[in-house]
């Protein structure tokens, strides 16, 4: 690089320990400037306005990338996501103003398989519930369900719901699935068997959500189709708290029309006032199912080379892009969208 790139390193979690410091360290021996955020918590967006001023790049988090952020943030060029979810990211704004916006796709679908299906596993078997029995009477335990050959229903058939699925066939269970993108012939070599999703929720003993957040997944999970599932199943949410309206999950956990719920994900962040923290069929997670420790590597990691390899002219690859067309020249005297 010709000059020194400002990069902002929006996480504001552990900066000076080994889950981020081995990535800052790699920016700055590229030849980049870090800028890593002070605060502890995520960037407001007027805040990340001020944070993003004289910066070409970010390794973001949760912050609010809106049409507003790209307009004060003049030199700003790339987006690389720690993560896989982009629902933060204004992606048609991004290229209207030229930025990249490239995510770490195929960093962490396992580690999110992995959580889905402990919290499967917690529910089926009682696990919290049992260990506070434990620690208050030390004895005693309820019938539960287990997971071994009961069905289990994913909704979304892509990386994570796939993973899911390999593991699910370890329990011999019964795999329904229901996708936007069908692929028969991978469901029939695999066991699965493709469904609508009114039938999901009718006949699975487990639902888990692996669709991204977009205006038509909204409150995929309304009144109506929580009302679809059976009084003895469970509901599980690693995906994102948009998909849930968390109202009528309340309503229908308080009053025991279905068994219970695992959420790692929610509308509000942290749900420090939600009336779900009351219930004790419920277990909640705080959006921590993609971070174990190989995840966390590989997902640093992509963003970092995804960063470097703009600055440098060559790439990032195609498949960690959300909007490639936005490395694609422009007519002259639009330079916006150039490393």
């Amino acid at each position: 690089m010709s000059e020194k790139k400002k990069v902002l390193f929006a996480p504001y979690y552990d900066i000076f320990g080994p889950r981020a410091m081995p990535h800052i360290q790699r920016l700055q021996e590229k030849g980049f400037e870090v800028i890593c955020n002070p605060l502890n918590r995520f960037y407001t967006e007027e805040e990340l306005c001020d944070a993003l001023q004289g910066v070409w790049g970010t390794m973001a988090a949760a912050e609010p990338y809106t049409e507003r952020v790209f307009q004060a943030a003049k030199d700003l060029r790339i987006i690389s996501r720690w993560g896989v979810g982009y629902d933060y990211v204004d992606v048609a704004a991004a290229t209207r103003h030229g930025v990249l916006v490239a995510m770490a796709f195929g960093g962490n679908h396992e580690a999110v398989a992995d959580a889905t299906l402990a919290l499967m596993g917690a529910l089926g078997e009682n696990v919290v519930k049992h260990h506070l029995q434990m620690k208050k009477t030390g004895w005693g335990g309820d019938v539960h369900p287990g997971l071994w050959r009961l069905t289990v229903g994913i909704v979304g058939l892509g990386r994570i719901g796939k993973a899911v699925a390999r593991r699910c066939r370890g329990f011999e269970m019964r795999i329904l699935a229901h996708t936007r993108t069908p692929d028969p012939n991978y469901a029939r070599e695999n066991g699965i068997s493709l469904v609508s999703l009114d039938t999901l929720l009718r006949e699975a003993d487990y639902v888990t959500l692996h669709v991204p957040y977009t205006p038509e997944t909204e409150k995929l999970m309304n009144r109506e189709r929580l009302s679809l599932m059976k009084p003895t199943a469970f509901l599980i949410n690693t995906s994102r708290g948009g998909l849930l309206d968390e109202e009528a999950l309340y309503d229908v956990l308080a009053a025991r029309e279905i068994a219970g719920a695992a959420l790692d994900n929610y509308r509000g962040k942290p749900p420090i006032v939600s009336p779900l923290l009351s219930l004790d069929n419920i277990i909640l997670s705080p959006h921590s199912a993609g971070n174990n420790l190989s995840a966390e590597a590989l997902v640093g990691n992509l963003c970092v080379n995804a960063i470097s390899a703009f600055a440098e002219g060559r790439g990032p690859e195609r498949q960690y892009l959300l909007n490639p067309e936005v490395l694609q020249p422009r007519p002259t005297g639009i330079s916006h969208c150039v490393a």
